[in-house]
């Protein structure tokens, strides 16, 4: 056996499909077929219960699945090891970032990783901050950028901003001008983040704390969107002090007695590969954040 097979059989397993398993090591079903065959061949047992709808593993298999995990750990630890000393590396970085968030160094960091690391093959895709956050726990992801109200427990975490929410209406709004308390926004519409995201999660709690229930007219994952939405008088919107700035026709409000501030938080595993740290170093340098420090905005 060898660990091109022994890593077609954990797709399969873990896909319980074999077209979705074929996806994602990138060659043909018939191919990952072919191979797994040659792999049940070689260890005298089927490994996968083809008579069902989903590719189930078999005794054989259910045995089989940890051993060629480790296996395959294993393999990635040499890799690993030999590029620790050499100064290459080379593997997958698997980077997550939270929807609607365009934060400009990020992307000047997957740069500058590139170009030093043209070895390792990067991904980037978007998702609500909850579901980043459960996938670097539970490893699909080496890295994720997370609107946050803490530092997610158990995890190591880069706070790029912490800031207090704000309320922002148009100029000609009657809130417009002054400071507000969460009970008087409670008597207009609100636009805001949707569940599962960091500011939102900052505001339910402050509003939870104070007993106020507030009317969630219309959300958007997008800064901008909801600003849209409340400069044409849709409701009063949600954002942090830095997103409102970016849109002058809006007025920004400060809200009494939401004091907890909100993040935006890189978050990694304390177990983290080597090229999950090396790309925590690239964005240190392109936020401009020395250890133990915090920016107060975004460079």
């Amino acid at each position: 056996m060898d660990l091109r097979q022994l890593e077609y059989f954990v797709a399969v397993a873990e896909e319980q499909n074999f077209t979705r398993a074929a996806q994602r090591v990138h060659i043909s079903q018939s191919g990952v077929s072919a191979q797994i065959r040659r792999l049940e061949k070689e260890l005298g047992a089927e490994l996968f219960d083809r008579s069902a709808r989903a590719a189930e593993l078999t005794a054989a298999g259910k045995a089989a699945l940890e051993h060629a995990r480790n296996a395959l750990a294993a393999a990635g630890a040499v890799g690993q090891a030999v590029g620790e000393i050499t100064g290459l590396l080379r593997g997958n970085l698997n980077i997550g970032m939270v929807i609607g968030c365009t934060v400009t160094p990020l992307f000047d960091a997957l740069a500058g990783f590139h170009r030093a690391h043209l070895g390792v093959e990067l991904s980037l895709r978007e998702d609500n901050s909850d579901r980043l956050v459960d996938e670097v726990r539970t490893g699909t992801l080496d890295l994720a950028l997370i609107g946050a109200e803490s530092a997610p427990e158990g995890l190591e975490t880069l706070t790029i901003l912490s800031e207090p929410l704000i309320a922002a209406v148009p100029g000609g709004h009657e809130l417009a001008g002054r400071a507000i308390a969460l009970r008087e926004l409670a008597a207009h519409p609100v636009v805001c983040m949707p569940p599962g995201t960091g500011l939102r999660a900052v505001f339910d709690r402050a509003c939870a704390a104070r007993g106020v229930e507030p009317v969630i007219a219309l959300q958007a994952s997008a800064a901008g969107a909801i600003a849209d939405l409340a400069l044409r008088g849709l409701g009063v919107a949600i954002l942090s002090e830095s997103m409102a700035a970016e849109h002058p026709g809006l007025t920004a409000l400060p809200i009494t007695d939401a004091t907890d501030p909100a993040l935006l938080a890189i978050t990694w595993r304390p177990e983290a590969n080597v090229a999950a740290r090396e790309m925590i170093r690239h964005c240190r340098r392109a936020f401009r954040i020395d250890s133990g420090t915090t920016p107060d905005t975004l460079p």
